[in-house]
């Protein structure tokens, strides 16, 4: 996993050194709350937002960060990665992804390697971590997605994920279903959001309406 994290860096470094032209964008949104594979992070209302730089070549950077209600109260994420495409409806994307607390405790800071497939409107993908959250041990995430538009004003997406861990507590599924539109320059999205746990932070059957803004 270091060595694929590095070589990811050192070749997204050669990508801004060399790349002709880079696509800067940024976001930021507001949710009734936020919820990660199915763990609640921020018991109530959240605010985030993050920027992107992409390449032509396919190498990609980026931050991103949201209000939490725990270790410090903020959540500061950096990632880089690469994506590209196999055919007009087969596209890829892999990366390096770290979860960073800055206001909270560094041990509970964590890094994973992600890489996705994209099959039209359908996606699989995974992220493995070898010192998971809290330095908890390994994990390993496996997802699907699948998104469909209704009519042309708005899209429906549906996910399942699945969490498979050395601690025990941090495996579960998770379950989605996102209805998703645009109106006077902004995005709303109202999810259900459900975990196969019961209890402690894990989503029991929740809504979450989210209004983002692109920048």
């Amino acid at each position: 996993m270091k060595v694929l994290k590095t070589a990811i860096f050192a070749a997204t470094m050669m990508s801004a050194a060399t790349a002709m032209a880079a696509e800067v964008s940024g976001n930021v949104a507001i949710g009734s709350d936020y919820f990660f594979r199915g763990i609640d992070q921020a018991g109530g209302e959240a605010l985030s937002g993050g920027f992107d730089v992409g390449f032509e070549n396919g190498f990609y950077a980026g931050t991103w960060a949201s209000s939490i209600d725990f270790s410090g109260g903020l959540e500061l994420d950096y990632y880089a990665g690469y994506g590209g495409s196999f055919s007009d409806t087969v596209s890829y994307d892999i990366g390096y992804l770290f979860y960073g607390y800055p206001q909270g405790d560094s041990s509970e800071e964590f890094e994973e390697i992600y890489g996705s497939v994209s099959f039209a409107d359908a996606t699989v993908g995974f992220a493995i971590s070898d010192d998971y959250y809290a330095s908890t041990g390994s994990s390993t995430y496996v997802y699907l997605d699948y998104g469909m538009a209704l009519g042309e004003d708005f899209s429906l997406g549906f996910h399942y994920g699945t969490m498979s861990a050395d601690l025990d507590a941090n495996e579960a599924d998770d379950y989605s279903v996102s209805l998703s539109t645009e109106a006077a320059g902004l995005g709303f999205d109202l999810s259900w959001i459900d975990s196969s746990e019961t209890g402690a932070l894990f989503a029991d059957n929740e809504f979450v309406l989210t209004i983002s803004k692109s920048l």
